[in-house]
């Protein structure tokens, strides 16, 4: 599993995996190859035991790619014949971010759920038009936040707070940077109105984590920050960002994002968490221990009784996706609920719009 580029990884489960239906029990197809997280979301989905029946893409080249690592999947003549494929459970999708909620609206209308890379909306009336779809056809507007569901590490932090260890969420800090690798990203990555913004994008998985762990239906945006440091032949293009939070239960949340991971960083982010309870505290390292271990899902906790630390790559697996399934089948919230990801995203684009935008003198 290659831990350079963040935009091509795509975590396989290295030790515990729960398979919930068998096959052909739950089929997926995908449309829309623009982000390497596809391959994550498959992954993750094929894992818990769902079926992956066909993609479609109009690049060519992005579908030979998709079939290197999944070459039984089956390749549509065009979007429409997944659209009407009554087989189909769930349609996955990476394509470019403006067009996400278009084709979202569109796989639900025609009966099916979908599950999308972040960000899944890039403004306010996409998140409006997407909700009353949502109510419309019954059907789910999932977004991969794969920071959170996609990190063992994390999947084990939240087990301690669901247990109490730490009590009461008091403040978050998440740390995010991120490895441009700028001469292999597309045009479209550095157009705000195409890829929605530095906050719209990573930010996203930072607000949802915080909502999340705090047990939150919402929070009020204290403030927020963007400036383009070292990409001025990007104007529209920011490569730093911030900002605070205070969710509607008292807890608070910094975090910072960036795409400035040193190229002698043997990941592609040194992600961090750091969590303060009423009764301890938690530490998550994501992806490395720098210098010392490139292993990620280090977690140390501190509780009322001693100083814990443990590596747990490999020990608690990737519970979202089965849960995401069986949400499918039984048409429960168990995964992640709706209003959950609406309201993420709604925070995450308002953060955005009103970020204050710094020039090199102020």
């Amino acid at each position: 599993m290659q831990k350079m580029d963040g935009m091509n990884y795509a975590p396989i489960s290295q030790g515990k995996v729960e398979v919930v239906c068998q096959k052909n029990q739950f089929l997926f197809s995908v449309i829309g190859l623009d982000h390497g997280h596809i391959f994550a979301m498959c992954n993750g989905l094929i894992e818990a035991g769902a079926t992956l029946k066909q993609i479609y893409d109009k690049d060519e080249n992005k579908i030979k790619k998709f079939l290197e690592r999944y070459p039984e999947t089956i390749v549509a003549k065009n979007q429409e014949e997944i659209l009407k494929d009554e087989e189909i459970h769930m349609i996955a999708s990476a394509i470019i971010p403006y067009k996400r909620c278009r084709l979202g609206i569109e796989v639900m209308k025609n009966g099916k759920d979908f599950f999308v890379d972040k960000p899944g909306m890039l403004n306010l009336c996409e998140i409006e038009d997407v909700r009353a779809v949502c109510g419309e056809t019954g059907k789910k507007y999932i977004i991969y936040f794969g920071e959170r569901i996609h990190v063992e590490g994390v999947v084990f932090a939240e087990r301690l707070i669901k247990e109490n260890v730490i009590g009461k969420i008091v403040q978050m800090t998440i740390l995010a940077p991120h490895r441009l690798n700028k001469e292999t990203r597309p045009n479209w990555f550095f157009e705000k109105n195409k890829n929605g913004g530095i906050i719209t994008d990573i930010g996203s998985h930072q607000i949802e984590q915080f909502l999340h762990f705090a047990g939150a239906k919402t929070a009020k945006i204290m403030h927020s920050f963007v400036k383009n440091h070292e990409n001025k032949d990007k104007p529209d293009f920011f490569d730093y960002g911030e900002g605070i939070l205070l969710s509607d239960n008292g807890a608070t949340c910094y975090f910072r994002i960036d795409w400035f991971t040193p190229q002698g960083l043997r990941a592609w982010g040194d992600g961090r968490v750091f969590i303060i309870g009423t009764k301890g505290t938690i530490e998550i390292r994501k992806y490395i221990d720098v210098s010392r271990d490139t292993r990620g899902d280090h977690v140390f906790w501190v509780d009322g009784v001693s100083e814990h630390y443990e590596n747990v790559a490999g020990k608690v697996g990737f519970i979202f996706f089965g849960k995401l399934i069986l949400d499918c089948l039984n048409r429960t919230e168990h995964a992640i609920e709706q209003e959950h990801v609406l309201e993420t995203m709604r925070i995450t684009i308002e953060m955005q719009e009103n970020a204050e935008k710094m020039s090199d003198a102020f």
